[in-house]
């Protein structure tokens, strides 16, 4: 392990996003790096968690690198398999402890953007993919952690069109809309970690990874960054042990975790 090479930026958020995971949480599974982190969280610190995927599946046994929410890992053995429809009422019901959002579009207050660029509903620069379950877990789910990678175009000041909400225009806009859960708890990105301010609810920085002045992050950003009290944390990076569990037994083939162009 000594010659092993330091995390890539991939590995760095799925490391990342394993740690916003509590053992004994149900964790409701999304496809990409969301996967790779709850499997990684449970062969490291959260052994007893259990992975609900989009696409129905009930903590299946352990086997291969899930290609989708809906490749055939995700039933394996699997103690029940449920309609994509039960698995959302399972977040409406309290049953998810933790879910995952990926996003084309994020603002301020953690509102998420995949549905279209543009401002035209009917004549979109981008037609995205759409809500799909996204909005359910983001207004049901308990906790919600936000995942991707950072630059002005994807931070942004206002979003084009809210598909899953974060706080809305911030402050207590999200519980007197009725909303159920603590809202995003956590936003991992390639350059560091965010949460938000607990009054405003506006975007803070809580760590920045090794190499990224704030100054870096703030010009990846449309929108004013909160700082955190005293200096910027740095984000611990991955152990060698915890990197050969990732790159050996979670994602052998670096489906999700190998850089464009990598050998």
């Amino acid at each position: 392990m000594t010659d092993m090479k330091p995390a890539n930026p991939l590995e760095m958020v799925a490391y990342n996003l394993s740690l916003q995971i509590e053992d004994h949480q149900v964790v409701y599974v999304g496809t990409g790096l969301p996967m790779v982190a709850a499997i990684l969280a449970r062969k490291t610190h959260a052994p007893s968690i259990t992975l609900v995927y989009e696409s129905g599946a009930q903590d299946p046994l352990e086997g291969g690198m899930p290609w989708s929410v809906g490749g055939p890992f995700t039933w394996r053995k699997s103690p029940m398999i449920l309609e994509m429809s039960y698995s959302f009422g399972q977040a409406y019901n309290g049953y998810v402890d933790i879910g995952f959002l990926g996003f084309a579009q994020i603002d301020m207050y953690g509102n998420i953007n995949t549905h279209m660029i543009g401002t035209d509903l009917l004549k979109p620069k981008v037609r995205l993919t759409g809500s799909g379950g996204n909005n359910d877990l983001s207004s049901l789910s308990e906790k919600m952690v936000l995942v991707g990678l950072q630059s002005p175009d994807k931070f942004v000041k206002k979003v084009d069109f809210i598909t899953s909400v974060g706080f809305l225009e911030g402050g207590d806009s999200r519980k007197k809309a009725g909303l159920l859960g603590q809202g995003p708890v956590a936003v991992v990105t390639n350059a560091g970690i965010y949460d938000f301010e607990p009054e405003s609810k506006r975007m803070r920085v809580k760590s920045l990874h090794q190499g990224v002045a704030f100054g870096l992050a703030q010009m990846a950003t449309g929108f004013e960054l909160l700082k955190p009290d005293g200096d910027i944390p740095v984000t611990p990076m991955p152990s060698p042990e915890v990197l050969d569990i990732l790159r050996n037994d979670v994602d052998p083939l670096g489906v999700f975790t190998s850089m464009p162009g990598s050998k």
